[in-house]
């Protein structure tokens, strides 16, 4: 056992010596305004050479790859593919790379189906789908929204493109000069995309209490090393502060300081999060006059949004996937949706699915930069949205984004919380755990989220009345202990929502589709009205 963990061990301890080189020289050369876009234009004037030299060098020159097997059975070599983008564009040419069979669902994405095209099957390594090019530096985790959360390299060079983005993204907003603040369970990445500006990021709030990270923790050792270096650099960045949901005090003292001062606070943070810390400061007296709000992780309605402005809060979404990054795209500032959004194509490429084994309207996404995480073909997320291309007029378009997506919702997995779950994840618990402690049987239980009024989300546990007596608590704490065993921050969630109260036990059947179906996971439809992820 020590030889297998020997590998491990030594690839950490070179990502922390490539942090203790890179991280300086990221923090000691800023991006300015100017230089951000030319480099947005020069990207997108080389969308069609990136994403051919991408392909070239991690597919066809790759013979690890699961993609060149898709690529070989549809009859593609490099130069068919080099013609049908020079031709027809790169979004066109996934589209026949797509009737092809050159695509991933999510499931085989994720390693847990094979890819079978006629009489083909085909396994997927998840491994083998990582960028070759790529030089990690840090590490990041997926929310393990499909089954266990799969740890992500992110190179710095990767993190600095999707600055650049976010840079102009909020210069659109006229927030070029705010004081950038990140709240939520890990938040790195945005730290790190917030202190590429100039000076580093004001502060960075945690909803779990950073010192009860163990030693072994490899966030614990990323907050160290990150913390660390930015001295080193002569530009520190902050030690997280704990500021739990249910107590944001020291968020407030933040803002506070921070308008005394003049300035204006921008905080990064999920839409639940937000809405809680809304109404906190509600009923506590807090003004919130001039904050504005970066929201994502959740879905954002219009209920949520109203729960920020009446605080006189201004609050924008971003969509994006650890996968991809970081942020895919940022807020309309004319939107004509709860979560409009542009999308970044200079950073991704994004199709819809036209039939089976998608549903209507599923979004696909390839990469274009050499910088990704993960090489993405074709590659279904679990999410749908409506695309278009209208002219909304608002800075972010006069940039070349000009690509909207709006209705983002998930068609595999419900978002609650500031996580998501998906069957194959809940189906043991439901179905095995509660009925061998409680019982009854495989239908007795059911998960049910909505939205309330306020935009607070809210997370109903039904159990069948004829299950028989049993202590509401000790059912939602047989549950949240089963949701944190599935990794490290489902399990941070599951102390949140303890705390917060968030998730309610009832004693009601569940809930029939109009087929009769009982499903597993039922998302009432205020809840289901955009989902940025």
């Amino acid at each position: 056992m020590k030889v297998k963990r020997a590998q491990p061990i030594l690839g950490d301890l070179f990502m922390i010596l490539r942090v203790l080189h890179r991280l300086p020289v990221y923090l000691r050369t800023p991006l300015a305004l100017d230089e951000c876009r030319a480099i947005l234009s020069r990207r997108l004037k080389q969308r069609e050479g990136d994403f051919l030299n991408l392909a070239r060098l991690c597919i066809f020159e790759n013979l690890t790859s699961p993609y060149l097997s898709l690529l070989k059975l549809a009859g593609c070599e490099y130069g068919d593919m080099e013609r049908l983008v020079r031709h027809d564009g790169v979004e066109d040419a996934l589209r026949t790379l797509y009737r092809a069979g050159v695509y991933l669902t999510i499931d085989e994405f994720k390693g847990r189906r094979p890819a079978v095209r006629g009489n083909t099957t085909i396994f997927i390594d998840p491994d083998r789908l990582r960028n070759p090019l790529s030089v990690p530096h840090l590490w990041a985790t997926t929310s393990g929204s499909r089954g266990a959360a799969t740890r992500i390299q992110l190179d710095l060079a990767c993190i600095r493109d999707h600055a650049v983005n976010m840079y102009l993204s909020l210069d659109a907003r006229g927030g070029a000069h705010w004081r950038n603040a990140v709240w939520g369970i890990r938040g790195i990445s945005p730290l790190l995309w917030y202190s590429g500006h100039g000076k580093p990021a004001a502060r960075w709030f945690l909803e779990a209490d950073p010192g009860a990270l163990g030693l072994q923790s490899r966030f614990a050792w990323s907050i160290r090393v990150i913390t660390l270096t930015s001295r080193l650099a002569g530009l520190p960045i902050q030690s997280p502060e704990y500021a739990p949901v249910e107590a944001p005090l020291p968020i407030f003292r933040w803002i506070a300081r921070t308008l005394d001062a003049g300035e204006v606070p921008h905080l990064w943070g999920s839409p639940s999060s937000v809405v809680r810390m809304c109404r906190a400061a509600e009923d506590v007296g807090v003004g919130l006059s001039g904050v504005r709000f970066t929201i994502t992780g959740e879905p954002v309605t219009e209920a949520r949004l109203a729960a920020i402005r009446r605080m006189h809060g201004d609050a924008l979404p971003d969509y994006g996937s650890v996968d991809s990054g970081g942020s895919v795209s940022y807020g309309c500032l004319s939107p004509d949706a709860p979560d409009d959004v542009h999308f970044f194509n200079d950073l991704n490429a994004m199709i819809q699915a036209e039939g089976p084994p998608f549903p209507k309207g599923a979004l696909l996404i390839s990469s274009l930069r050499s910088t990704t995480p993960i090489i993405l073909l074709n590659v279904s997320m679990g999410d749908r949205a409506e695309i278009t291309e209208r002219r909304c007029g608002c800075p972010l378009e006069t940039l070349g984004w000009r690509t909207h997506l709006r209705t983002i919702r998930s068609y595999e997995k419900l978002t609650a919380g500031g996580v998501t779950f998906e069957d194959q994840e809940i189906i043991p618990l439901l179905e095995e755990i509660l009925p061998r402690h409680f019982g009854g049987g495989p239908t007795d239980y059911q998960l049910v989220e909505e939205e309330a009024e306020d935009g607070q989300p809210q997370l109903r546990l039904l159990v069948h009345p004829s299950v028989g007596p049993v202590d509401p608590a000790e059912v939602s704490r047989a549950f949240l202990d089963g949701i944190g065993s599935s990794s490290e921050t489902k399990r941070d969630m599951a102390v949140l929502w303890r705390r917060a109260d968030f998730l309610r036990v009832e004693r009601k059947i569940p809930q029939r589709t109009a087929s009769g179906k009982i499903l597993h996971l039922v998302a009432a439809p205020a809840a289901r009205s955009g989902e940025p992820e």
